[in-house]
């Protein structure tokens, strides 16, 4: 080995209880629960990959250069306000949604919960928005040792993040914490806190979850200073299905800076690697001052929310492909939910890149 790679973790991430949430006194059955993140920390100490960081607070300045301050204030304050007006903590979930002809949006929790998912499967508990908070403070703090110096630092985020859009929830995600570190990185802090001068510095994204990010595509869409490369399932086999088709490559400014490499169920090593390198192409073609990686290890063959039949070997060669981009990279944990060898998975990837000189 060449080096370690830091991790940062924090364990505010259990606060997102998902694990024992009732609804109308029956267990809701989620796949992205504490538990993936505690499987990974694990792994990766056992295999002493590298010191394990705590975040340090950041405030929510990083927060806002991203997402809209009254979705920030949806999220901090809907849980209180729907317990206070039904009398009792239950989780928050939609039953209706702001569709394509929706006329105006909603002032009070009860529509407003609809307005800003897209989905019905992210609960808010009682402190998702704090679990949420500390995992984006996970990925500056990685950012942080990646604007300092570090090659490679590895923000173990829990909850996820790249189906967060700038206004919108859905795919476990509530905060964006790929995106808030391109804007970290980018030398964006939020309203009212200058940006450095000149031209932002350019940053690229990798996204290798199965499933698409459609978040970070919505928050880059227009934006010349990012690129955005996104292998994952076809949109029409599989979630979040109304993203991620090749046709999507950016709109004014930004038009020519998404890519998406939609794959069909099944794809294995070959047909990803082969993608791959088309993607890594593009990302040296842009010449990026930093990279950032979301990392999703649904891809894996066997990953109960995934579809594709890439091995633990072949995921291994992605990281070190990855690697050879020679970029300082930060790395943020999206999905992976097959907690049986979570952790030897995550362990193969990142051993890539500590292995890559």
């Amino acid at each position: 080995m060449t080096g370690q790679i830091p991790v940062v973790y924090t364990d505010r991430h259990r606060l997102h209880a998902t694990d024992h949430v009732l609804v109308e006194g029956h267990p809701l059955v989620l796949y992205e629960v504490p538990a993936r993140a505690e499987a990974i920390l694990s792994a990766v100490q056992a295999a002493r990959l590298g010191p394990v960081v705590e975040p340090t607070d950041h405030g929510l300045g990083p927060i806002l250069a991203v997402h809209n301050t009254d979705y920030v204030e949806f999220l901090s304050t809907v849980h209180a306000a729907s317990a206070a007006y039904w009398g009792q903590p239950d989780p928050v979930l939609p039953a209706t949604f702001a569709g394509r002809h929706a006329a105006r949006r909603p002032n009070s929790f009860l529509g407003l919960k609809g307005y800003y998912a897209f989905g019905s499967g992210s609960p808010i508990l009682a402190d998702t928005w704090l679990a949420a908070y500390w995992s984006a403070q996970c990925a500056l703090t990685a950012a942080d040792l990646v604007r300092n110096g570090k090659r490679v630092a590895y923000a173990l985020c829990r909850p996820p993040g790249h189906h967060a859009a700038a206004d919108l929830y859905g795919g476990y995600c509530y905060l964006n914490n790929a995106a808030i570190g391109v804007r970290y990185l980018q030398g964006l802090r939020g309203p009212g806190t200058p940006r450095m001068p000149g031209p932002l510095i350019k940053t690229a994204i990798l996204d290798v979850d199965y499933h698409h990010g459609n978040g970070t595509q919505l928050i880059f869409y227009s934006d010349p200073s990012v690129l955005y490369c996104s292998i994952h399932v076809h949109p029409d086999e599989d979630y979040p299905y109304y993203w991620g088709d090749a046709a999507e490559i950016g709109a004014g400014p930004g038009q020519g800076t998404n890519h998406n490499w939609p794959l069909p169920r099944g794809s294995g090593d070959v047909q990803y690697l082969a993608v791959l390198e088309e993607a890594l192409a593009v990302i040296g073609e842009f010449s990026p001052d930093y990279l950032v990686v979301s990392v999703g290890f649904d891809l894996v063959e066997g990953d109960p929310e995934g579809g594709f039949r890439v091995s633990t070997g072949g995921l291994s060669e992605i990281g070190r492909q990855i690697a050879r981009l020679s970029l300082p990279t930060l790395l943020v944990q999206e999905g992976g939910y097959r907690l049986d060898r979570l952790g030897a998975d995550a362990v193969a990837f990142l051993q890539a890149f500590i292995a890559e000189p």
